[in-house]
Order: C-alpha cells, then structure tokens, then sequence
C-alpha cells in the first residue's frame, strides 16, 4: 500500500508572526521619524504631509491583504523618498532598507523583486542627479543587503515547513506501514488457525458417534489452537495501543523458524497429510528471516487445506549458508489461477513478507503440482543472487 504525501496549496508568502510584524513597523516608524526630525525645519509642511503618508501605509502593512503589500510598501517608499528629497545623508533611507526586507520577507516574491528593481533604479536617478555623492551606492547596496537577508530567512522558514511536511508523509506512510503489518499477521494468524480448527471440528462431528475418544481428542486440539490464537491476536492488536505499559504485558515472542514444526504438528492432528524434509538448524536464522518463513509455510499449508483438502503436502525447508529456502507443494486445486494473475490477500502477503527480508517468492502452478517456493537471504548485504 503506497500512501501519497499530504497535499499542500501553494502560498506565495509566508504568514509573519504577529510580533515580526509590529517589530519591522518600530523600525520603520524610528527611521521616518528621525528622517522628519532632520528635515521639519527646512520644509515643515512637506516634510509633516510625506511622513504622515509614509506612517499611514506603514501601519496599513499591518492588515493589507499579501496580494496589495507591495503597493502598499511603494506608497510607503514614496513618502520616505519626498521625506529624503535628495539628500543622501538623511538618515530616513533606512526606512526603505526596512520596507525591502519587509517586502521580500511577506510579499509575493515577483512583487518584492518589481520593488527592489524601482527602489535601486530610484537611487541610480538620484545619484545621477546629485553628482560627487557615494551615499546612494551604499544605500543601493544596503538595500539589496536587507532583501537578501530577508530572501534568506525567507528560504529557510519555507525549509522548514517542507520539513515539515515531508515528516508528516514519513509519519503517515509508517502508520500505514504498521497497519499493513498488523493486517499481515492477523490474516496469517486467524486464517490458519480457524482453517485448522474447522478441520478439528469436522473430524470431531465425523467421529463422535463411533469415535468419541477421537471427536474428544480432535476438539481438545480445536480449544488449545483457539487459545493460542487469542494470545497472538492479543499481541498483535496489543501494538495499537499507546499505552507502553499494557503492550509490554500483553507481548508474546512471535514465532521463529524453529516453531515450523509444531505448526506442522498442529496440521497433522487436525487430519493434513504433511510430509516435511528439514535440513540445516532452524534455529539459525534471524528472528526476521525465521518469522517471514514461519508465517509463509503457515499461509501456504493454510492454502494447500483449503483449496486441496486431503491432498498430501510436501514441505522443504533448507537452512543453508546464506539462505533459507521454503518449497510448499500439492496437487493444483481446481480453478487454481495462473502464477501472474491477481493474487489473493494470502499470496500477496507472502510476497511482501519475501521482499521484505530482501528474498523472493514463486506461487503458481507446475504442471499438476502447486508450489510456493521462497528464497530468504540471511544477509541482506550479500544477496544470494538466486531465484526461487
């Protein structure tokens, strides 16, 4: 199962804390009112009207929609430039260093870089105009410092959120993973053992009228596989659980390659007919290696007593040196589908298991034989290079 990543609707700027903002406006309103303290005696009216323009557009950036900041900042940036009137030792300047990081901080980036082209064309007017003046290079150059320090925050905090975002995916594709899992086992677990159970159960209704020691027996076999169920089940569904404490109690060890012969066993008494062949110690594999081949031979003589019922089953399981190898045969059932058709929840877990610990798997028909064989690596750095 391939979950897709959160969508997410492109924004073209970033919403400012609220304190960010009322911080960058401080900062304007400090610069436009030390640009008006050094030209109110000179011209108090002009001076008083571009300010007073200057501080009501500067608070509208405030409340202004993204879409309209940047004329907002020109109108700004308007009244500060009437505030300087040519002078570029007027300290006021600074507001338009202010509303460049503003601008490229919240605004559409298109939009800050239409202001940042008009703001440096304005100081190439103003130096052409004033000849023998380096003070507009340098305010040229701190305002392009100020947009790019704001880009640069800019670019990190959209980072972040990407971040974000990305470990939201991560999260979702490992519940879903977990999920996945958790089905994996319950259908392993539930689906051999109430396959086995009914199999009890029928030889236990065939029995007890002239067998009853047999029909005892059979249900006898029928109540403990019941009882071990639940406990696997309990443990599976146990993983749901946030509480740490009640998974920890309700854990069980989860079956290893070594228990294949007590599944075997289990089989035989419920009336399989199961010839296995062992080589090698089925203690040596990995508790993950060893799980995926106990769960696939128990998901494939599940399978051989459901479809084939009565059909012998033969089971091979080699423990070599850098591979397990399962191989699960018996008469093809009736109807059986071909090997490339759509699997069934059993197969495709098989197959999941398999590629899971790096192997392979093979479920099909040969002639008039049914197979599942299984190649599981040991070492998942060392492939064995072989195909079932």
């Amino acid at each position: 199962m391939t979950v897709p990543a959160p969508t997410r609707t492109a924004v073209p700027s970033p919403a400012l804390p609220e304190a960010a903002q009322w911080g960058l406006f401080a900062a304007f309103v400090l610069f436009v009112g030390l640009g008006v303290a050094l030209r109110l005696p000179d011209s108090p009216a002009r001076s008083g009207a571009a300010a007073a323009v200057a501080l009501a557009a500067g608070f509208a950036l405030l409340r202004v929609p993204t879409q309209w900041r940047v004329l907002v900042v020109a109108v700004a940036a308007a009244g500060v430039a009437v505030l300087g009137n040519g002078t570029a030792s007027n300290v006021g300047w600074f507001a338009v260093c202010v509303l460049a990081f503003w601008a490229a901080l919240s605004a559409p980036r298109r939009h800050a870089l239409g202001f940042l082209i008009c703001t440096l064309a304005l100081f190439a007017a103003e130096a052409l105009w004033a000849e023998h003046d380096p003070g507009w290079a340098a305010w040229a150059v701190g305002t392009l410092c100020a947009a790019g320090a704001a880009l640069l925050i800019r670019h990190n905090l959209d980072l972040v959120d990407k971040l974000r975002t990305a470990q939201a995916a991560v999260a979702d594709r490992s519940r879903a993973e977990e999920r996945n899992r958790i089905a994996r086992e319950l259908h392993d677990v539930i689906g051999h053992s109430l396959t086995v159970v009914a199999l009890n159960v029928a030889s236990a209704r065939m029995s007890v009228r002239y067998e009853p020691a047999d029909a005892e027996r059979a249900l006898l076999d029928a109540e403990r596989l019941v009882r071990e169920t639940l406990d696997e089940v309990r443990t599976t569904v146990g993983v749901l659980r946030v509480d740490e404490g009640a998974r920890a109690s309700a854990a069980v060890p989860l079956p290893t390659l070594a228990d294949v012969e007590a599944l075997v066993d289990r089989s035989r008494q419920a009336g399989s007919d199961i010839r296995c062949r062992v080589d090698g110690d089925l203690a040596a594999p990995p508790g993950t290696v060893g799980l995926a081949a106990y769960r696939i031979v128990q998901e494939a003589l599940t399978n051989a007593a459901k479809h084939a019922p009565g059909s012998p089953v033969q089971l091979s399981i080699m423990v070599e040196r850098g591979a397990v190898r399962v191989v699960v045969t018996n008469e093809t059932p009736t109807g059986a589908v071909a090997p490339d058709s759509e699997p069934g929840i059993g197969t495709f877990g098989m197959r999941e298991r398999a590629e899971a610990v790096g192997g392979s798997l093979f479920v099909g028909a040969d002639g008039e034989v049914w197979e599942v064989r299984a190649v599981l690596p040991l070492r998942r750095d060392r492939p064995t290079g072989a195909t079932p």
